[in-house]
């Protein structure tokens, strides 16, 4: 079965590179939790200093992508706490 076409609210073609840019409609955010708090995820090398930290993503517009990271992390920790959340609504930030 293919993926639902999704749903565009607005478009934008740049006419010099024929790029276009399309904002489409999402049910939210599913970001992954940990012990019903948010979380960042940092990988890194505990042997050398290069090419130093990396920060991962830990909040997706897609839901298979947050269940999959959900379940590797209780995999790799061996626990059930990291949860996913689905955001719908929250404080505005900005303007």
């Amino acid at each position: 079965m293919s993926r639902p076409k999704p749903t565009i609210i607005l478009e934008h073609v740049n006419k010099n590179t024929y790029k276009s840019e399309q904002v489409l409609v999402s049910e939210g955010i599913w970001a992954v939790f940990y012990n019903n708090n948010p979380i960042n995820l940092k990988t890194l090398n505990i042997l050398v200093n290069y090419p130093g930290p990396k920060y991962k993503k830990v909040s997706f517009s897609n839901r298979g992508h947050a269940i999959n990271l959900c379940k590797k992390l209780n995999a790799l920790f061996k626990t059930d706490k990291f949860t996913v959340v689905l955001l719908k609504q929250g404080e505005r930030v900005y303007p």
